[in-house]
């Protein structure tokens, strides 16, 4: 069916308590400067609660979301050009919506041009942070939290959720990236260059159930070696079939690139606190043969892992070639499998499950823990 959401209220909400003066200037630091200023949704979903009404559940959110910001206050601040934000308490966006369907209708066999519509529209410039509650007809709601890709990476996204959704004092970020990663001179419009694609391009979700990962994980095995972890078994088989279905495995011409995000927390010196807030964050780039099967691929791809450092390299100088070169062919993975999602509950249990806002980046792979639980993995791909 052809979901729709419709808004129903819009208010913003400020931290409860003022941001001293002297943390009103909060410096992006490099790897914040070059992506690009768009919020990115995550959006969870939960069963009704017969004793918790719906007034109740927005007043708790609103509320909840006020004592929260006050230590997340950057995030209820406002982007200045590409090197700051005001942390002026200026507040967040929260968006109250109703669907036209039940909770069931939106989470079984979901489409990323569906789980979108449950969130505020992504190219809101100049937010740090937005929130959308949407009321489905059976009493469930969907929470989407959309931070801005200027202010933090997934994982501190999911940090924030869990703090806002457990009230929880004791996740008390750190915002200290700029320190291990100076800003730089970088325009605003060269560092929207990973913006939303405008090419033609399909979305899909595909579940992989704990059995078929293990199949996986197992013929990718080599003597002697660890054994390939979920993600790293999925990615392989995937970019061997993306090879297989463009055709590439016969054009010796190009060059095959695989890039994979990798968490920076702990690859600098000192390491930093793992509630460190921000895009800290490097790039994997391994080289794939076409004709790589594998157990190869994994190989390549954890060589290409071991080399990032926590220097926070140049994305945009090194990946130069990347762009707009119709020799090479890339794929990029992001794995948010074993992020502590399902630990968001806002007092209504764990979601049933958890969707990604639709972000089109040509040539993209998500992957997302199951929502049906075990070791089973979601993976939204996005091909044109």
């Amino acid at each position: 069916m052809e979901i729709e959401t419709r808004v129903i209220s819009i208010e913003t909400i400020k931290p409860s308590s003022p941001t001293p003066k002297s943390l009103q200037k909060h410096y992006l630091s490099f790897l914040d400067q070059i992506f690009a200023p768009v919020l990115m949704p995550i959006i969870y979903f939960y069963s009704s609660n017969p004793k918790i009404s719906q007034s109740q559940f927005s007043n708790h959110l609103k509320q909840s979301l006020s004592k929260t910001l006050s230590l997340y206050y950057p995030l209820a601040g406002r982007l200045v050009g590409n090197l700051y934000v005001h942390c002026n308490d200026a507040g967040v966006p929260f968006a109250e919506a109703e669907a036209n369907c039940t909770l069931s209708q939106a989470v079984t066999n979901p489409h990323p041009q569906n789980t979108y519509k449950f969130a505020i529209p992504p190219k809101t410039l100049g937010l740090c942070m937005a929130v959308q509650a949407t009321y489905f007809r059976c009493g469930g709601v969907a929470v989407a939290i959309s931070i801005s890709h200027k202010a933090g990476d997934a994982l501190s996204a999911f940090m924030f959720a869990k703090a806002w959704s457990s009230s929880s004092a004791t996740l008390i970020p750190r915002f200290e990236a700029a320190a291990y990663f100076p800003p730089r001179d970088i325009p605003v419009d060269r560092a929207a260059a990973s913006d939303l694609t405008k090419e033609e391009h399909v979305a899909r979700i595909f579940t992989f159930p704990e059995s078929e990962i293990s199949a996986l994980r197992e013929r990718y095995s080599t003597g002697g070696g660890r054994r390939p972890s979920r993600s790293e078994a999925l990615t392989a088989f995937i970019w061997t079939r993306f090879i297989a279905a463009t055709g590439a495995r016969f054009d010796l011409n190009k060059t095959y690139e695989l890039l994979h995000l990798v968490n920076l927390r702990g690859r600098v010196n000192p390491p930093m606190s793992k509630y460190s807030f921000g895009n800290i964050l490097g790039q994997a780039r391994a080289s794939p043969g076409p004709g790589d099967d594998g157990a190869e691929v994994v190989r390549k791809m954890r060589e290409a892992v071991r080399a990032v450092d926590g220097v926070g390299r140049n994305f945009m100088e090194e990946n130069a070639d990347l762009i707009d070169n119709e020799n090479v062919v890339c794929l990029g993975f992001s794995s948010l499998v074993g992020f502590p999602g399902h630990e968001v509950d806002f007092g209504l249990g764990k979601p049933v499950w958890i969707g990604l806002g639709w972000f089109p980046l040509m040539n993209t792979v998500y992957f997302m823990d199951s929502k049906c639980g075990g070791n089973g993995i979601e993976a939204m791909i996005i091909l044109n």
